[in-house]
């Protein structure tokens, strides 16, 4: 009996979330540019699909290979002083992708207030 006890245990454990940091769930349109890339730019928009503290998951419009460093600027729900909107800026690096799906850990963020238009052209 303690046998299925340790291994249902087991089992337990291993299923269980390895993030160190909560996910919300917020659909938010980005736009995403790689830094230092050699030759032509490359950027893109797309949505997030969920942001933790420590990183951001978002779909791209073209794979971006992992330990690419890279900018998001993601459009904020709330707004400053109820008028004015706010984007996230973050620098990062990609740690994952799959398919369009583009796994950012993130280094350093700021707010930025936004355009009254929205997010920068990509």
């Amino acid at each position: 009996m303690f046998e299925v006890l340790r291994t249902k245990r087991q089992l337990l454990d291993t299923g269980r979330e390895r993030r160190r940091n909560d996910r919300y769930p917020l659909v938010r349109d980005v736009v995403y540019k790689v830094i230092m890339c050699r030759g032509e730019p490359k950027s893109g928009r797309g949505t997030t699909v969920d942001i933790s503290s420590r990183g951001v998951l978002f779909t791209a419009q073209s794979p971006l290979p992992p330990d690419t460093p890279v900018e998001l600027a993601i459009s904020w729900p709330a707004q400053l002083g109820g008028t004015c909107g706010l984007k996230l800026v973050a620098r990062g690096r990609v740690v994952r992708c799959q398919g369009l799906a583009v796994a950012v850990e993130i280094d350093e963020y700021q707010f930025r207030t936004q355009r009254s238009r929205g997010l920068p052209a990509a």
